[in-house]
């Protein structure tokens, strides 16, 4: 039998604009106790092609930008986006490996 977890889902389904609205850290946990070890960056994008919904979209390591004001159209570099099940109800979890503000982007393309 198939196992959710195994499934990638199309980052292209997201929709073409990213709109960054917040960051916040992600902790290590160990022995199911958080420490105070930030280990990854959760930046949350609203996404305008389905109705605003959000998504965090987790990268490894040190933030990359800051927190805008308001918000800020963003680009994801290896992009993963798959599905989980939680508590009896299905779950979408994102990752990647960098993020840039899209005017940036467009200007070393």
């Amino acid at each position: 039998m198939i196992n959710i977890r195994d499934l990638r889902i199309d980052p292209a389904s997201l929709g073409a604009k990213k709109l960054l609205v917040d960051i916040v850290p992600v902790y290590e946990y160990k022995n199911n106790q958080r420490t105070d070890e930030v280990v990854a960056h959760r930046y949350i994008v609203a996404l305008p092609e389905l109705r605003l919904e959000k998504i965090g979209v987790k990268i490894d390591g040190k933030q990359l930008m800051d927190k805008p004001d308001g918000f800020a159209e963003v680009e994801f570099t290896g992009l993963e986006v798959s599905a989980y099940e939680a508590q009896g109800h299905t779950q979408i979890t994102a990752k990647a490996t960098g993020v840039m503000l899209v005017d940036k982007a467009k200007q070393t393309h």
